[in-house]
């Protein structure tokens, strides 16, 4: 990407030249190098190197003009002999030794250099994100999809990148225009704002200049409108009132520009955002679907790297709050540049700080916004291919209504410099899938029958599990409720809910138990746990019969009905507080009212029941005397049990 000085924000870079025999190239070759001139700056370089000599400062002036220009073959080769020099550096220049071995898609020798930077800059957002992702080419292909992206018709030689849509028009930059201005930095014309009209086909085309009065001579690109269509944001060199600003070195810096539509359709009343600065840029903006909020990039204070992104809200009266940083979850030592928001809140953006496959990729944060107001954890997504490539890929946009999506890269096989590439937002599918077992035992369930419902109710597909258990449902809808049932004969019948996200790559799992009809009962068995029964519980220093454990007894006096040869003991416990004669009879009392509960409210004879009261001698877990537990551990130990004495 060749436009690199204006679409993403560079820091200025300290020289120092050590002397040669042509002393005054190298003097004129220092003046440009600081004035961002590399095309002019690289011939003089090289005529340098190729005269024979060698040094540190040569080569990483070489390897950097190649760099920040974009031609990354020629940036491995002089980095490279940069590095076999094993000379002391900037360990930037191993980052960016790496960043350009990827456009050639070298992972493994970019890795290597990455390694060296992360042991040097080891606290750095750049060095935690590639160590925590050592198998990023693994993370990213599982995350790549295979859908056709297509170079749009209205792209040409020079540089054509952005987009977003307003109305039924196509907004983009290009510099197309070769009676404009050159720039010093690529070659090209100064970038303008350009439409094209969506025609019934779904093609672009009858492409002219935006608007007069926000084209300048200098640089615009980078527009977003407010959902009301009547206000636009866009990206300027700081130019306002026919004056070119700089700074302090001689800088111009981006800067964002508000515009309003007039009554005769075209565009007015320009104004430069209060925190524009002549001293850092702002740049890229997007506004949210509720006019609410801008985003975009600068390099103002309070960066993390290069340029970093940002948001401020949009007040009422149209006036803007004050810039807030978005925070190291999404911004690095690198460049964050072209933040996209879609209409569900999500983030995309592109970095060349967070490990990807080259160059700029694009990134995603999901529910960014949802997250962003609840103060929940960011968690940035590289989008995968075919979006991204080893080369720079940027300024992601994308209707959701329409289902069209755009992006601009450099990569091989374009028309020209930056090209805009159009992709059809695939359906959103998913798979659900899991494995059915016993609650009880964790058995797997071979033969039980799996049934999908959706939301209404209506039944959608059902099969039967084999050996394994398994059960997979295909092509679900994204961000839909399903209803998920189980059934098999001798178990009860079980069901539950799940969501879908908004994740075209997502397998849910939800894995199912239902528990058997039939217990095996026999002497000794427990009736608690053969019946799955709650405990029964008893309040401290109490013996009455809850509401609660009402429930469970008529559990117990419903199997001695079904079973009227069966006999029990009923086993009552306290917990291990107070004295161990006062809870045996605490116990015995608990023991008394069960038992009694049974045969008066149950109608069971009292030949089939025995009991008595064991105090704190059987507890249930660790805690017994001058053992600290909770109110709820010590509830486990005030407890009845059911054991079947004869069947």
């Amino acid at each position: 990407m060749k436009l690199r000085s204006y679409i993403i924000i560079c820091s200025i870079l300290a020289l120092s030249w050590t002397g040669y025999a042509q002393k005054g190239n190298l003097s004129r070759a220092s003046k440009d190098y600081d004035k961002f001139s590399y095309i002019k700056t690289t011939d003089i370089l090289l005529d340098v190197a190729r005269a024979g000599f060698e040094s540190v400062d040569l080569f990483e002036k070489l390897g950097n003009a190649f760099y920040f220009n974009n031609e990354m073959e020629d940036a491995v080769k002089w980095y490279g002999k940069l590095m076999a020099m094993g000379r002391p550096i900037d360990s930037e220049l191993y980052f960016r030794y790496a960043q350009a071995l990827k456009f050639s898609e070298q992972y493994e020798e970019s890795d290597k250099w990455m390694e060296r930077f992360a042991e040097i800059r080891s606290d750095e957002l750049r060095t935690k994100g590639f160590l925590s992702k050592r198998d990023y080419l693994k993370s990213i292909e599982g995350l790549s999809e295979t859908f056709p992206v297509t170079n749009l018709d209205l792209n040409t030689e020079w540089s054509d990148f952005g987009a977003n849509q307003y109305k039924d028009q196509f907004i983009f930059a290009s510099s197309r225009d070769t009676k404009q201005k050159t720039y010093n930095w690529n070659g090209q014309p100064f970038l303008e704002l350009y439409t094209a009209t969506k025609q019934d086909d779904g093609n672009y085309t009858d492409v002219r200049k935006f608007d007069d009065r926000i084209n300048t001579k200098y640089h615009e690109s980078t527009a977003s409108f407010l959902p009301t269509d009547d206000v636009v944001y866009f990206t300027r060199n700081n130019y306002f009132k026919r004056n070119l600003e700089r700074d302090d070195e001689g800088v111009n810096r981006l800067q964002m520009y508000r515009a309003k539509l007039q009554e005769d359709g075209s565009w007015g009343d320009i104004e430069s955002v209060h925190f524009n600065s002549q001293y850092y840029s702002v740049a890229h903006p997007t506004v949210n679907v509720y006019g609410t909020r801008v985003y975009f990039a600068s390099d103002m204070e309070g960066t993390v790297g290069n340029s970093d992104l940002f948001m401020a809200d949009i007040n009422d009266d149209g006036t803007l709050g004050e810039p807030v940083h978005l925070g190291s979850a999404v911004n690095t030592e690198g460049s964050e540049s072209f933040p996209y928001i879609n209409s569900k809140g999500d983030l995309y953006f592109s970095s060349n700080g967070l490990t990807g496959l080259g160059g700029l990729d694009i990134f995603m944060v999901r529910d960014f916004e949802l997250k962003l107001d609840n103060h929940e954890q960011l968690i940035v997504e590289n989008v995968g291919k075919p979006i991204n490539s080893s080369k720079d890929d940027f300024a992601y946009y994308e209707n959701l209504g329409t289902k069209e999506g755009f992006f601009t890269s450099n990569r091989d096989g374009g028309k020209g410099d930056d090209d805009i590439y159009f992709f059809k937002i695939p359906d959103c599918l998913q798979d659900l899938e899991g494995i059915v077992f016993d609650e009880r035992t964790k058995e797997l369930i071979p033969g039980a029958k799996v049934r999908l419902f959706d939301q209404a109710g209506q039944q959608i597909e059902e099969m039967i599990v084999g050996e394994d258990a398994k059960y997979k449902f295909a092509d679900l809808n994204c961000e839909k409720e399903y209803l998920v049932r189980v059934e098999k004969e001798n178990y009860s019948t079980d069901e539950d809910r799940i969501a879908t996200t908004d994740n075209r790559k997502e397998t849910l799992l939800l894995d199912l138990e239902i528990s058997s009809d039939e217990v095996v009962v026999t002497e000794g068995t427990n009736l608690r746990d053969a019946l799955d029964l709650n405990p029964i519980y008893f309040d401290l220093d109490k013996w009455n019969i809850r509401p609660d454990a009402e429930v469970e007894l008529q559990k117990v006096i419903a199997v001695l009905n079904q079973y009227p040869d069966m006999r029990i003991d009923v086993q009552s416990h306290t917990d291990s507080r107070a004295t161990n004669a006062y809870n045996e009879a605490l116990s015995q009392r608990r023991n008394n009212s069960t038992i009694k509960y049974i045969i008066e409210i149950g109608g069971i004879d009292p030949k089939r029941i025995s009991g008595r009261g064991y105090g704190e001698t059987a507890l249930s877990n660790d805690c017994g005397d001058g053992v600290k537990c909770s109110e709820d551990e010590h509830q486990q130990n005030r407890r009845s049990d059911f054991i079947v004495i004869q069947m």
